[in-house]
């Protein structure tokens, strides 16, 4: 529920895929893949609009025909990979049994994605503005989710009964902004990031039941 940064918000006036030929489209995708690995690698900044194109034996001229700056590109990118990500995220937890179940499988997957993201992603991405207003609209779309995943937490035992879940949800928020603002991510890996601010936060909400599942996460 925490660290989950990206999701849909409208980045750029695109054309409906509908009227994009199959072959244009798959050449969107492929651009979006490629300077999304890119960036991941090396950190926005450092990547050339020249870059990809070269990496997909394109002119410059049709790369600048679909995307008309770095920035877009950047956004639309950011676009696809929430939802894939969200899409992913669905699938990866619909059998879980109960809140607990989710976090683990948040927590695992958030790893895994951090081992091929560059530090310097992180730093660049807020950078562009388009891109920090879609991490703006992201975080009023990941409010909900996450106040709807405490009081579920709280119905099935595991978060204390006197919790105001509006008001957790909101502080998790600022958890997520302050290791943001303040770039902790440089200092320390984001799985000491989740272990000592997440879950330490998390664990004075839980129930007796909830402390005894959480540590059994952790030790998994």
């Amino acid at each position: 529920m925490i660290f989950l940064y990206l999701c849909m918000t409208k980045c750029m006036n695109m054309q409906e895929t509908k009227d994009i030929s199959p072959y244009r489209q798959r050449l969107k995708t492929r651009i979006i893949e490629t300077a999304m690995a890119a960036f991941a690698e090396k950190g926005v900044r450092a990547v050339k609009m020249d870059d990809v194109a070269s990496a997909l034996s394109i002119s410059k001229r049709t790369l600048y025909e679909i995307y008309a700056t770095k920035e877009v590109l950047l956004c639309e990118g950011l676009k696809v990979y929430a939802a894939r990500r969200e899409k992913d995220l669905t699938a990866a937890t619909k059998d879980c049994r109960n809140v607990m179940e989710i976090l683990l499988t948040i927590y695992k997957r958030k790893i895994e994605g951090s081992q091929h993201t560059s530090i310097m992603f992180y730093k660049d991405v807020v950078k562009y503005p388009m891109a920090l207003q879609f991490l703006k609209d992201q975080n009023e779309h990941n409010r909900e989710l996450s106040q709807q995943f405490i009081k579920r937490g709280i119905q099935e035992g595991y978060f204390r009964s006197d919790l105001d879940y509006k008001l957790a949800g909101r502080l998790f928020e600022i958890l997520g902004k302050y290791i943001m603002d303040n770039q902790l991510y440089e200092i320390y890996s984001i799985q000491e990031l989740f272990h000592n601010l997440v879950f330490v936060s998390l664990r004075g909400v839980c129930t007796e039941k909830g402390v005894v599942e959480l540590d059994r996460i952790m030790k998994g």
